[in-house]
């Protein structure tokens, strides 16, 4: 339990050290960038760690739908996730698509799963994603729309996303974890 809090305290030091200490993320210029990059993956090793590690007690056995559910919301989160970077005509429709993309994720996570790992795992990088827009929101009120996309573009979104879903549920099954329901 202590390497899955742990990193997931550094995932969330990592993403806020630009907001909390913005003088000294400054002052380290683009090396700033790689200490930030160096705490998160840090953060992901122990949250890999501590998850696969912790033989968790059941919080709640969860719904008979709800990996059907999960598999369909992984997939928008993947979309999601890719959203902000693309040339799709939907770039504008959201202002934060790759933190919208986390919270379904999680969402997604925690309808499949009911063990205590899962939840302080899944359910603290939802929350951490939720908060993290309202802080954003917070320091950046004027938002920038994009520029529209082309029709090209979502479709490359979308062909990109269905090739790393497909790669995200090879991972899962290579684990161990059979993503899909029975």
């Amino acid at each position: 339990m202590i390497w899955l809090i742990s990193g997931l305290f550094l995932w969330v030091a990592g993403h806020s050290f630009k907001r909390v200490l913005p003088d000294v993320r400054q002052s380290l210029g683009d090396p700033g960038k790689g200490v930030s990059a160096a705490i998160i993956l840090a953060g992901v090793v122990l949250m890999v760690i501590g998850y696969r590690g912790w033989d968790a007690d059941i919080a709640f056995v969860p719904p008979d739908w709800g990996r059907h559910i999960n598999n369909l919301l992984m997939l928008i989160a993947v979309v999601l996730f890719g959203l902000g970077g693309s040339k799709s005509t939907f770039r504008g429709a959201l202002r934060h698509p790759m933190l919208f993309g986390m919270a379904t994720w999680a969402v997604a996570h925690l309808l499949a799963n009911g063990d205590w790992a899962s939840i302080i795992l899944f359910g603290g990088l939802g929350i951490w994603a939720l908060a993290e827009m309202v802080v954003i929101n917070h320091a950046e009120p004027d938002w920038d729309r994009p520029d529209r996309g082309t029709t090209g573009g979502t479709t490359k979104l979308l062909a990109v996303s269905a090739v790393l879903y497909v790669a995200f549920a090879g991972v899962h099954i290579w684990l161990g974890y059979w993503p899909f329901a029975t």
